[in-house]
């Protein structure tokens, strides 16, 4: 069998996952808003993966509490506003070397409205579609069998509190389930803005009902 494949050694490996806007509480008691792309979820849990000397990281730890702000495609220019900015001041070497600025208003210069939550202290995005309240549920690290890792990035388990969704999002059946043909989140791939094209093909998983999967809510 002819094999096409190559070996190849690409220096990051964003493969495509959904914009993430983490909004804390900062000391001061300014909101500090962050745009992340590594970030999933298992029933109402989500993990999160933050630079560990970033705002929102040290927000994160310190206050035990975000807002999760997924951003639509409408939203992309807003995200790419803040995309090289940091609440962090002064700017560390790493992040000035490739262009960051040090930004202490990420919601005004984004361009979005601040709208306090129900249940956390971090605000909410009100431009968003859907906003997950959530509070710390665990700290881990990663790389930490590598000495040039080691410390550099967290993962941040959280626990969603509180969901707020846009009802022009919702089924018409299903009060409480999203219509993925009406959702379309903002994608990162290897650094590039990119939106979800129309199912491809019928899924098996989808004849399982999503009521099957409350169980994990509760966890």
């Amino acid at each position: 069998m002819n094999n096409p494949h190559v070996v190849a050694e690409p220096p990051i490996l964003y493969l495509g996952t959904p914009v993430v806007l983490v909004s804390t509480v900062n000391e001061d008691g300014g909101h500090n808003l962050a745009p992340i792309s590594s970030a999933f979820w298992l029933g109402w849990r989500g993990v999160l993966g933050i630079a560990s000397a970033s705002q929102t990281t040290r927000n994160l730890l310190r206050t035990g509490e975000c807002v999760l702000n997924l951003p639509s495609v409408n939203e992309v220019a807003a995200v790419d506003r803040i995309a090289r900015t940091t609440g962090v001041h002064p700017v560390s070497e790493f992040k000035r070397a490739m262009g960051y600025v040090y930004e202490p208003d990420k919601f005004g210069r984004a361009g979005m409205t601040i709208l306090a939550s129900d249940i956390v202290g971090a605000a909410r995005a009100l431009e968003c579609p859907i906003q997950l309240e959530a509070v710390v549920a665990a700290v881990h690290g990663i790389g930490d069998d590598s000495d040039q890792l080691r410390g550099f990035i967290s993962l941040i388990e959280v626990r969603i509190q509180r969901v707020h969704i846009h009802p022009d999002l919702l089924m018409e059946s299903h009060a409480n389930q999203i219509d993925p043909d009406k959702w379309s989140p903002l994608i990162m791939s290897f650094q590039k803005f990119y939106g979800l094209s129309g199912q491809v093909h019928p899924s098996r998983l989808a004849d399982i009902p999503e009521r099957a999967y409350e169980p994990l809510s509760q966890l």
